[in-house]
């Protein structure tokens, strides 16, 4: 498969996406959006991936080319491209698909669960779900289940934290591809977002807080070789 991937600043990358991708052999290509923002022709790629950054998806005045990313992703899913979408790649998905997308309530930043729904089952990536388990957050952002979308999975602080489109669109709100080099980026780099909150971990126990990697990356390489499967 011809898997294009975008992404929004250099501490937030594919982590073990990439791991994954360079084991599959798959031929990648990205678009780094920090140094310029060149996107492909509809016939260039197969499969698109959209990363996560600390921006907004509406932060236009800041990043003038959230304008464009927002039209490519809304086409790439109206040509039928299987798409998956990590945070704020969720949010331009939910975006795309007509919802609204705006700040929440609280923060949710750290290790926290998140539980099945009772209608996940109905999508193909819902069937690798297990019924609860724990992965790391970080977003200030939520958005409302698009009309047309399965939801998968919901949390505590967060009710609408996964779903589902046509079994080939994929929205996650946290992150199943974090590494422990990773979360000490995104750490290291958005330190100012870690304010007092109920739903707010400090750096030193999310990066501390080891025990749930090899779980979110297993249940990553699930959800990639359905997504990839749907473009087959």
């Amino acid at each position: 498969m011809r898997i294009h991937t975008l992404q929004h600043v250099p501490f937030e990358g594919l982590a073990y996406i990439g791991n994954w991708l360079e084991q599959s052999e798959h031929q990648v290509s990205t678009t780094y959006f920090y140094q310029d923002s060149h996107l492909p022709q509809p016939d260039e790629f197969d499969v698109l991936i959209v990363m996560g950054g600390p921006m907004g998806i509406y932060d236009d005045q800041q990043y003038p080319w959230l304008q464009l990313e927002r039209k490519f992703i809304k086409q790439t899913i109206e040509d039928g491209k299987p798409v998956l979408g990590v945070c704020l790649g969720s949010q331009f998905i939910a975006d795309a698909l007509g919802s609204k997308v705006y700040a929440h309530t609280q923060k949710e930043i750290g290790w926290f669960n998140l539980d099945k729904t009772d209608k996940a089952n109905d999508s193909v990536f819902g069937k690798h779900l297990p019924q609860q388990f724990t992965a790391l957050h970080w977003h200030s952002d939520t958005f409302d289940l698009p009309d047309t979308a399965t939801p998968l999975l919901t949390s505590e602080a967060c009710k609408n934290q996964a779903f589902s489109f046509e079994d080939r669109v994929l929205a996650l709100q946290f992150h199943l591809e974090m590494t422990p080099t990773s979360t000490d980026n995104i750490v290291k780099f958005c330190a100012d977002e870690l304010t007092d909150g109920r739903y707010t971990q400090d750096g030193s126990t999310i990066t501390k807080t080891t025990g749930y990697y090899a779980t979110s990356n297993t249940l990553m390489k699930k959800l990639l070789g359905q997504l990839v499967s749907q473009a087959q």
